[in-house]
């Protein structure tokens, strides 16, 4: 049954139970008992390939079934307990100067190979007694004798937390170490917890806990080093490392579990303690990376702040500024600058290239970002109407755009523009002032046959979908006057060539004298 004893091959299905004799007295249960008992110390002696299971499972059988349950379950703790004492807990004594590791960790895979060998031993009583009086399993009895007598026994527990911390300290600072040793030992650790209400307990006390103590204290001296001697960008590129570090030393040889406290120590210790300075970092911090364009940069700020609670905000909070200022900087250029009709294509134009700027920033730094979205839209609808002629330029830009053959763009350059003209649009706190200029220079672009009818079109339409019909009904109607007046002038020049009148000059000017009348009040 179980593969440590040599002898028997016979399932216990197959076994059959010896009769016993019936006086079974005293003699008979020490006899028994003894026979156990120098079977388990042979175990732990690993001279198990003489043993027989078959007639060890019976005598413990036995035992169990004449009411000597507890008996055996006290004299089998009783013998485990005394090996750890006597025997494995001196030889880890004796190796805290040399190979302490190793030992200690060969000492435990031993241990847990005998308590497996003794549990197929005393499998019986596990099954039948142990559960009914509310013992720990016979393999559980032994771990927490293990636990109690040899790594809780002081010098061994103190030196075990000093060498676990020490090497995680050797490999910070660019050492090799025996990562398996560590590893084997931290899953001793925990294979020692779970027996009360936290199943980390043992791994927490002995290990977790002064180490993300020490580790707490090695980042606060480490992030002012750092500070001190790199650039914004240099500073996050090696949190970022150390961060990466932290993660796969827990992944690969500490327990698993401690990756997200230690990920939380390194995000306090080198995020959230130092976020405003980094970000306000003068010639390096977000000032400096919107300047110069470093969307990688940005980029990697943005993830490394993302992690901790109110990291984006200072990211948003400084960007904000900065956008302000430049936008602001723009309307005063705008107040102190000449002829209006310049300095609206001008004006605008610089508002576009600022929006379509940020827009890169928010879409390849920002991850499109809803906070720093809401902070730019924000942004451009402050500083935008703080030019009360905003309204005017914009319909004036579009005006420009709008015009047949201008600048030669083509109909998808027009289209492209018109997009973002919209987007500004959208920002207008006076939109009904935009509608009345746009009415104006609408009506100009028909009368002088300037208008890219298809563009115009559009454009009404955007502005339908932005503001409702209402908002449109004018434009919309002018463009009905037009083909009211064209159809008009049309019938008239068919009615004078078939009458074969003459009227010079007056049929090929085509001037559409309705739409004047009409209009005439709007320009």
């Amino acid at each position: 049954m179980s593969g440590g004893f040599g002898k028997s091959k016979k399932e216990p299905s197959k076994m059959r139970i010896r009769a016993l004799p019936l006086n079974t007295d005293e003699k008979f249960i020490s006899d028994t008992w003894n026979l156990l008992k120098n079977a388990i110390q042979e175990i732990q002696k690993k001279n198990n390939s003489g043993l027989s299971f078959e007639e060890l499972y019976r005598n413990a059988y036995n035992m169990v079934l004449f009411k000597h349950g507890q008996k055996l379950y006290d004299n089998a703790k009783v013998v485990v307990e005394e090996h750890l004492e006597t025997r494995v807990r001196v030889i880890v004594l004796k190796s805290l100067n040399n190979n302490f590791l190793e030992t200690l960790n060969s000492a435990w895979n031993d241990h847990q190979t005998s308590m497996v060998m003794i549990r197929d031993i005393l499998m019986y009583m596990d099954r039948v007694f142990v559960g009914q009086v509310k013992l720990l399993s016979v393999y559980d009895m032994g771990l927490i004798a293990f636990r109690d007598l040899v790594v809780q026994h002081g010098p061994v527990r103190e030196h075990l937390t000093a060498t676990l911390l020490n090497a995680v300290a050797r490999e910070r600072h660019g050492e090799i170490f025996d990562r398996g040793a560590v590893k084997t030992a931290c899953q001793m650790l925990m294979s020692l917890s779970g027996h009360s209400a936290n199943p980390r307990d043992v791994y927490e006390e002995e290990f977790e806990r002064p180490f993300l103590h020490e580790t707490a204290e090695f980042y606060q001296m480490e992030s002012q080093n750092l500070l001190a001697e790199n650039s914004a960008s240099v500073y996050i590129r090696k949190v970022e490392a150390r961060v990466k570090e932290e993660r796969e030393r827990a992944a690969h040889y500490l327990d698993p579990s401690t990756e997200v406290p230690v990920a939380q120590v390194l995000e306090r210790e080198l995020i959230t303690a130092h976020m405003q300075t980094i970000v306000e970092m003068e010639n390096s911090g977000v000032v400096f990376m919107l300047k110069n364009e470093r969307i990688d940069d940005l980029s990697c700020m943005f993830k490394l702040l993302d992690r901790v609670s109110d990291g984006l905000q200072v990211m948003v909070g400084c960007t904000s500024k900065h956008l302000r200022e430049l936008g602001s900087g723009l309307v005063k250029d705008d107040e102190s600058e000449g002829s209006a009709g310049k300095n609206a294509i001008t004006y605008i134009q610089s508002l576009l290239d600022l929006r379509e700027q940020y827009g890169r920033f928010l879409s390849d730094a920002f991850q499109s970002s809803k906070v720093f979205a809401r902070a730019i839209g924000s942004d451009f609808e402050h500083f935008i109407n703080l030019n009360t002629k905003s309204p005017e330029y914009l319909s004036l830009f579009v005006d420009d755009k709008l015009k047949k053959g201008t600048k030669g763009m083509t109909e998808q350059e027009i289209e492209a523009v018109l997009d973002r003209c919209m987007i500004l649009f959208r920002y207008l706190q006076e939109k009904d002032v935009f509608e009345r200029y746009y009415k104006q220079h609408l009506a100009k672009r028909l009368l002088f046959n300037k208008s890219a009818s298809d563009a115009e079109k559009n454009m009404i339409s955007r502005l339908k979908t932005e503001c409702g019909c209402q908002f449109t009904t004018k434009l919309e109607g002018m463009f009905k006057d037009m083909v009211l007046s064209n159809s008009t002038m049309d019938d008239f020049r068919n009615h004078l060539q078939k009458t074969v009148v003459c009227i010079g000059q007056m049929v090929s000017s085509r001037i559409p004298i309705w739409s004047r009348i009409l209009w005439m009040g709007s320009i």
